[in-house]
């Protein structure tokens, strides 16, 4: 069903993307992989659904394919596990829900916004939050669900580069980069934010990024919604979701000089990288990235799915 005028969607599948390790059969399913995304909240949206059954909705897809990381894709930790983190939030509200370190959850992103409408809390972790999901019913997978070969190899090259600063050098590799979110505008002009990963390659002692960290790496109040990837301890740091959400509402900044502003000059000021995807409540929306690629997409009024990987490209529709 098309939607309507008011609609709209984005998502990302992570930024930091190399040109020489995308041979053609990967590049066209990760762009099935956001197309499918990008058509799954569009038919939440056509069917009057919330902004955040979008955002959760094309998240989901995400975490379900095996080329970002996030969900079945999550990269490896320094002891083998997998360990993943999501968040959502509601911009009329400003309800949120986040999880970090998770391991058996097939979505995180559903567990996420299960702990904003269903706790009286906004973040759960660890054993806690899984003990969380059981309760709430939520689908489980066991740890075979989650593993690819790719991203074993990856931990595997990280730990041959040890005993040299583990957790750190590994940040420059891809391996912290395909954190996947959505943001989304339904046709009351409500908005929302949701972000999906596994974090870090060879991460250590339970490190949490910026995904489940609300106001770091999501945000959305009800001006602006924002989903980010990369680096996750300088979106922290600059608290990036929320920096562009504030220049927005409260500065009256247009919305792409905001995340521009943010995401091309504060972070690599502070020497992260990374990018986000931003939607303002009229509909404008910027998808600004300091690294070779981000994996991004939109639809809006038309209907049409429009998804590009490197920076020199423009959107292509189906």
């Amino acid at each position: 069903m098309p939607m309507t005028a008011s609609t709209v969607l984005l998502v990302h599948g992570g930024a930091g993307v190399i040109r020489s390790d995308m041979d053609a059969d990967t590049r066209k399913a990760v762009c099935a992989s956001l197309r499918e995304a990008l058509e799954r909240g569009q038919a939440c949206l056509g069917q009057g659904g919330t902004a955040l059954d979008a955002a959760v909705a094309a998240v989901a897809v995400l975490e379900d394919a095996p080329h970002f990381n996030a969900g079945r894709g999550a990269v490896f930790t320094h002891e083998g596990t997998q360990e993943m983190d999501a968040a959502v939030m509601d911009g009329a509200t400003r309800r949120a829900g986040a999880v970090a370190g998770v391991g058996c959850v097939r979505n995180p992103v559903r567990l996420a916004r299960a702990v904003m409408e269903h706790s009286p809390h906004v973040m759960l972790a660890g054993p806690g939050a899984e003990a969380f999901a059981r309760e709430q019913g939520l689908e489980l997978a066991d740890p075979g669900y989650f593993r690819t070969e790719h991203r074993w190899q990856q931990l595997q090259q990280a730990l041959a580069r040890e005993p040299r600063s583990p957790g750190h050098e590994d940040a420059q590799d891809g391996g912290h980069y395909g954190t996947v979110g959505a943001v989304a505008r339904d046709a009351s002009g409500g908005l929302a934010a949701a972000t999906s990963t596994g974090g870090m390659t060879n991460k250590r002692w339970g490190r949490v990024g910026d995904t489940s960290v609300i106001g770091a790496g999501t945000y959305a109040d009800e001006r602006c919604a924002v989903s980010g990837t990369g680096w996750g301890e300088y979106f922290i740091r600059a608290a990036v979701a929320h920096a562009i959400c504030m220049r927005v509402s409260a500065m009256r900044q247009p919305l792409h000089e905001a995340a521009e502003e943010v995401v091309l000059r504060d972070i690599p000021q502070l020497g992260g990288d990374g990018g986000a995807i931003a939607l303002g409540a009229d509909g404008a929306f910027a998808m600004p990235f300091n690294t070779v690629g981000m994996y991004r997409g939109w639809i809006g009024a038309d209907g049409e799915a429009h998804v590009a990987i490197f920076a020199d490209e423009e959107m292509d529709g189906h």
